[in-house]
């Protein structure tokens, strides 16, 4: 599930109670459904990714009329469980029960957002609704309802009591936070509340199907404002002013266009521009799944890809991917690090490789990445990215290209993990890259290449290329 695009477009048609932008509520219809009702499965969901399960494991499995206001207050609530879960502390020292204290969470950080999405009494009505038709909750019904409550009457000063503690100020955990002030202490501020808005929808455009210009015209045709920036000397990527169904985009399903953070968009341009003699006509595409950006390399080059990936069910998305997009690639199923099972000897021109790692660049994406990590989490994905890139450097020719990437913010993941492999790595020269991309505003590192400010993902890039002895 592509957890980037937010269903927050479905709350008025799916909730029966009013909101704060409408004065009464709309007709009933089939295919509404009770506040009360959505706040259970979200509070079920909270346990869930309390439990360390990721948001994109439990969404697949609530009801399907549920299920896309479960995820836009599931992400709502995720992106103020810090400042909640300070509340509940001021209002409560003991802690309820699981399910109590998901339910009562879920509804303070609904009813401190920012922009909260429902009347305040409406919330509390149904917040208190809702734990009354639960066994597991019924007990606490009224304990709930103090608390809520309470919260309305005394709001302000509960608010700037919370906010004394950064994890409620930023509503990321302590160590987090101390890690980005460490990191960027320029801009870990900005970093932390890009984190916590949503983030645009981002288009691709497939130039062996459509130009950017025809796009643009298909979806001024159906009213749809979408704005250009760039990604890239002669790449671009299309930002829609609204997150829309993926069904409703003009030639989805015909393969004309995909959707592709601006940041992600910049990869396959870094590895296949500027060389100086024949592009690469041998690229390996490693820890490839979901596809996006094996699709991109195909989309601008003729080149012979492989695209590797450990899970058999992740490289069945690639196929998936490639399949609408009307492109082929090989598609292996194998560990990158495990190159004697799967490598036929024959070396790359030119090697991506996004490595697993912590997540924390796409936060705002995925709210629940923030709650799931550990800090001990960051030193053993750095492990593993130093086993890929020790494995694969000797699959490259000389002369040839690897793109370093993670969706990563953290140095340890990017710009550290770089310089410890040059300097063990004496036949890598570091070729110009954006760096550290940094979530909402583009380059955190302006000195190593001129990038434009562009609202993307927090995104890592190093070009590394092979001496040609």
């Amino acid at each position: 599930m592509d957890t980037g695009r937010e269903a927050l477009f479905y709350w008025k048609n799916l909730l029966s109670t009013p909101t704060r932008s409408a004065q009464t509520p709309a007709p009933a219809s089939p295919s509404q459904v009770p506040l009360w009702q959505q706040l259970q499965a979200t509070a079920q969901a909270l346990q869930g990714v309390r439990n360390g399960q990721s948001t994109s494991r439990i969404l697949p499995g609530v009801e399907a009329r549920l299920r896309p206001g479960v995820q836009a207050q599931l992400f709502l609530v995720l992106r103020h469980l810090g400042r909640a879960e300070a509340l509940r502390r001021e209002l409560a020292r003991k802690p309820p029960p699981p399910a109590a204290d998901a339910l009562l969470c879920c509804a303070l950080a609904l009813a401190c957002a920012d922009e909260p999405p429902y009347e305040s009494h409406v919330l509390v009505d149904q917040t208190v609704d809702a734990a009354k038709r639960l066994a597991s909750t019924r007990p606490q019904s009224g304990f709930i309802n103090a608390c809520l409550r309470r919260y309305l009457r005394e709001a302000p000063a509960l608010n700037a009591v919370a906010d004394r503690d950064p994890v409620a100020r930023w509503n990321h955990p302590r160590w987090w936070i101390d890690l980005l002030k460490k990191d960027h202490p320029q801009h870990w501020e900005a970093i932390l509340d890009a984190n916590n808005r949503q983030a645009p929808m981002s288009l691709r455009i497939n130039k062996r199907k459509t130009t950017l210009a025809q796009y643009q015209q298909a979806l001024n045709a159906i009213d749809m404002e979408a704005s250009v920036i760039p990604v890239s000397a002669h790449e671009h990527a299309v930002l829609l002013q609204r997150a829309v169904p993926v069904h409703l985009l003009p030639g989805f399903e015909l393969g004309w266009v995909s959707v592709q953070d601006a940041a992600a968009q910049m990869a396959a341009p870094l590895l296949l521009e500027g060389w100086a003699n024949t592009p690469p006509a041998r690229i390996l595409d490693a820890c490839a799944a979901p596809g996006g950006k094996t699709a991109q390399l195909l989309e601008l080059s003729d080149a012979e890809v492989t695209a590797l990936d450990v899970d058999p069910l992740r490289c069945e998305r690639i196929h998936q991917t490639l399949q609408r997009l009307g492109l082929h690639a090989s598609v292996v199923t194998a560990d990158a690090a495990d190159t004697a099972r799967w490598w036929d000897g024959r070396p790359f021109d030119a090697i991506l490789l996004d490595a697993p790692c912590t997540a924390s660049g796409i936060v705002r994406r995925h709210p629940d990445v923030r709650w799931l990590r550990r800090a001990s989490d960051v030193a053993q994905l750095a492990a593993v990215q130093a086993t890929l890139l020790r494995a694969l450097w000797p699959l490259l020719r000389p002369g040839g290209r690897m793109l370093y990437c993670t969706c990563s913010v953290f140095r340890a993941e990017g710009q550290q993990q770089v310089q410890t492999f040059l300097s063990h790595n004496a036949d890598a020269v570091l070729r110009a890259a954006p760096g550290h991309v940094l979530p909402g505003r583009g380059t955190g590192d302006p000195a190593v290449l001129d990038q434009p400010v562009i609202d993307a993902d927090g995104f890592f890039f190093a070009l590394l290329e092979k001496r040609d002895h």
